[in-house]
């Protein structure tokens, strides 16, 4: 049966949005190393996570919205690089699907609107990090026109053993 193609918006996130962005992040702590949380969060604990992420400035969050059922299927963010002032022209960006919006082009439709929405912004760089094994990840990255930088070896420990994370970069502005 062919998959029904719907709608989808992209906005910015907003505190209405935090119970279903933490559902979606919580089930990739739960079921992937794609993130090294390990414990799920509630709501309430990823609030400054989300106010942290203003509707303008170089660190932002948006949403994929199905536009018939107002549903969240996933999120963009760019957010700071390292503390130091002398990295404020990089961002960490990163994106999270819905389960079951994997494969449909949400990744994709959320990057180009993040990178849209970036370009007003003094920024250099975006950079990446993808746990390994994920190729899908690594596509999406490398079809956005990101490069490959180089490899933490067995950075992360999660389910029992370790991960590497790829680092990838692309240059913005």
């Amino acid at each position: 049966m062919p998959q029904q193609q719907t709608e989808v918006q992209v906005r910015a996130g907003q505190e209405a949005d935090l119970d279903r962005l933490t559902d979606i992040y919580n089930h990739y702590i739960h079921e992937t190393a794609i993130t090294f949380d390990t414990i799920a969060f509630t709501p309430e604990e990823r609030l400054p996570w989300l106010r942290s992420h203003p509707v303008d400035g170089p660190h932002r969050l948006l949403v994929a919205e199905d536009v018939p059922s107002a549903r969240i299927l996933g999120y963009v963010t760019s957010s700071p690089f390292r503390p130091k002032p002398a990295y404020s022209t990089s961002v960490e960006v990163t994106v999270y699907c819905a389960p079951d919006a994997v494969g449909r082009g949400i990744g994709t439709l959320l990057y180009e609107a993040l990178f849209e929405a970036l370009k007003s912004e003094d920024l250099h760089r975006a950079y990446a990090g993808i746990a390994q094994p994920n190729e899908a990840s690594t596509r999406l990255h490398t079809r956005l026109g990101f490069r490959h930088i180089g490899t933490y070896e067995e950075v992360g420990r999660k389910f029992g053993r370790y991960w590497d994370v790829a680092w990838y970069e692309r240059e913005l502005g």
